[in-house]
């Protein structure tokens, strides 16, 4: 349920409504948009009569309920407002957003050793790319399959992010790395398999850094909303959603399905940014231009593709990695698109 205030209502007044509103055994919530406040209500609202809520002050406008099981991360919640995920980096703020330029984050599968991950990420960053991403922690399918150096390779991406300037998001798998993780990474990434690991949702929602969820292989877009739901009833608001392709009857082809649809479906449902990974959603370079571009023309706020200077060398997910000239032809293709649609910040440079 949510409560809509007029325009102009003192600030006085709106403490006084969430006072109020505690004292009944509910949880208020502030949400400041553009040009009117909204008061979200968690708790049991489900008999609260909407006439009584309306007569608690004349500065209210309108009392809703939201129909979504998933409260927060609806858009009713924000009134239709589309939610901003703005994170400090060394070389200034990065905003996440339906209104803001296209973020592009790029990186290999696995942080390998000092010499690769710095080098990528002068290489991407030259290309235009925000972020840096590299998997210290690696959840594989196979127990043999290489998992990640672990907390040396935490050191490792620090010193990538010295050098280039760029943001790092990396993934977490325990809860107990926390602590650690936080220390370097700018964006804490949680992958498909832990989509729904509940515990950690949880966790990282009681912290203040901003969160990647990415859609389970075999999750609905409720099944994900929920997920999401988890992060913000936990007190963080910073939720990006990363759809990286599902698993579906036809495996021959690609590595999944990736799901474009959703962007807009999520476009309706939820004022959380959206990222596109193409690198995972189909599993090999050559198809990963073609991806990415559409997920630009679908409206996707951000894009995550996998760089590795030597991909047939690769530690892991080697067949979906672009080599750095690559990458650099395709971010000049994406400005063609993105500035069509409006997302791209710089003037488009000629492919060559």
């Amino acid at each position: 349920m949510i409560i809509v205030m007029k325009s102009g209502s003192p600030e006085v007044e709106i403490d006084r409504i969430n006072s109020e509103l505690a004292s009944w055994g509910l949880t208020p919530e502030k949400i400041v948009g553009k040009h009117k406040v909204v008061i979200g209500l968690v708790g049991e609202t489900a008999d609260l009569d909407r006439e009584r809520l309306q007569e608690i002050s004349p500065w209210i406008e309108a009392v809703l309920r939201v129909e979504q099981p998933f409260k927060r991360a609806s858009r009713e919640y924000r009134q239709g407002e589309a939610s901003e995920v703005v994170v400090p980096t060394p070389n200034g703020p990065v905003v996440f957003g339906e209104h803001h330029p296209l973020v592009v984050v790029a990186g290999p599968c696995s942080v390998e050793n000092e010499e690769m991950i710095v080098s990528t990420a002068l290489r991407v960053k030259a290309a235009g790319a925000k972020f840096l991403r590299g998997g210290a922690f690696k959840p594989r399918t196979s127990p043999y399959a290489f998992q990640g150096h672990g907390e040396s390779a935490l050191n490792l991406l620090a010193a990538a992010r010295e050098a280039s300037g760029l943001g790092v998001i990396t993934e977490i798998m325990d809860a107990a790395d926390l602590d650690v993780l936080s220390e370097v990474a700018d964006v804490i990434q949680i992958g498909a398999r832990n989509m729904q690991n509940f515990s950690l949702l949880k966790k990282v929602g009681a912290q203040n850094k901003p969160v990647l969820l990415k859609r389970g292989m075999s999750a609905t877009i409720e099944d994900w909303l929920m997920a999401a739901e988890y992060i913000l009833a936990a007190g963080n608001p910073n939720v990006i959603l990363c759809e990286r392709g599902i698993r579906t009857f036809d495996r021959e082809y690609t590595r999944n399905t990736l799901d474009l649809a959703a962007v807009p479906v999520l476009r309706r449902l939820t004022h959380l940014p959206v990222m596109i990974d193409p690198s995972h959603g189909t599993g090999w370079a050559e198809y990963v231009p073609a991806m990415a571009m559409a997920a630009i023309a679908a409206g996707a706020d951000s894009l995550m593709i996998e760089v590795h200077p030597n991909p047939s060398k690769a530690l892991s997910d080697g067949p979906q990695s672009l080599k750095p000239d690559q990458f650099d032809r395709l971010m000049r293709e994406l400005a063609t698109i993105g500035k069509a649609v409006g997302r791209w910040p710089q003037p488009v440079p000629a492919l060559v």
